[in-house]
């Protein structure tokens, strides 16, 4: 079981600090959400929380997702670096392989490409990208994404793309594992067929039945590729429940210690953070 620190939504002065906390007492890696904008008003319901609400997100601090994750590659030498998730079809694709190319090769293979599609139409009228067949244009940006960061010539004609050969520089000694996020069932199809899945939570008996899924579209497609499945809980872990995750097929758990969800700001200061930390470090990591 690898272990991944998912502060979120925090003083954007914390996140070095505790990247470098997270290193130090032996997180594998630190996961970083994505949001583009906060539209003023939305009837959109959002999957994760109980009402379907949205207002836990007024006055949160999100910095943009590959700066973050430069910033923290910059001050760390082991941690894993896992975007959770960004929002892919609303960006170019090109673009978005540049970014997630650069920042896996400076890295040194750190970097962990975790993608969804995007839950607010606001996101794409911002971006001035249509809303229909969003997810038919989220397979053409992760081939797009994919073929670029090899770093050989590539070329892509598609629906709603069309890319003379063209080769990135830099790009990574290894492959960029790329993740899909989400809980519908293409969701699970997408991640059977790319590097893994990112579960946005529910304790372990929530992932065990979307797991199933996962493995059953994996079997449809014959691939024996060994996938990453990260799983966040937002409970209070212990070894038990650990091994719980580990029973259920969760490769990577995510560690999350305060409700993400609130609808406050976060005022838990930065020391009781590191102590987080290295409790849990203590009870979980010293023993795993």
């Amino acid at each position: 079981m690898r272990f991944h620190y998912g502060e979120s939504m925090t003083r954007p002065e914390y996140y070095v600090p505790l990247a470098r906390e997270a290193e130090k007492v032996g997180f594998d890696g630190f996961t970083i959400p994505d949001s583009l904008c906060y539209p003023q008003a939305s009837d959109t319901r959002y999957l994760y929380t109980d009402d379907g609400g949205r207002t836990f997100l007024e006055n949160k601090s999100f910095p943009e997702t590959f700066m973050l994750a430069a910033t923290l590659a910059a001050v760390t030498t082991r941690l894993e670096l896992t975007s959770n998730v960004v929002k892919l079809p609303v960006r170019p694709p090109v673009y978005s392989a540049k970014l997630a190319s650069t920042l896996a090769s400076l890295s040194g293979n750190r970097f962990n490409f975790g993608v969804g599609l995007s839950v607010w139409p606001e996101d794409y009228e911002v971006m001035d990208v249509p809303l229909a067949r969003r997810g038919r244009r989220f397979d053409e940006c992760i081939a797009i994404v994919r073929g670029l960061t090899r770093g050989d010539y590539f070329e892509f004609h598609g629906e709603f793309y069309d890319i003379a050969p063209i080769k990135l520089n830099p790009v990574p000694s290894q492959p960029i594992p790329i993740l899909i996020g989400g809980h519908s069932d293409a969701a699970l199809k997408r991640a059977a067929n790319n590097d893994g899945w990112l579960c946005a939570g529910g304790g372990h008996e929530a992932v065990r039945p979307m797991l199933e899924k996962l493995r059953a579209y994996q079997k449809d497609l014959e691939s024996k590729r060994p996938l990453r499945i990260f799983a966040a809980d937002m409970g209070t872990l212990d070894m038990d429940a650990v091994h719980c995750y580990e029973e259920v097929g969760v490769t990577d758990l995510i560690v999350v210690f305060r409700n993400l969800y609130a609808v406050e700001e976060d005022q838990e200061p930065l020391e009781k953070k590191l102590d987080s930390l290295n409790r849990f470090a203590d009870a979980v990591l010293a023993k795993d």
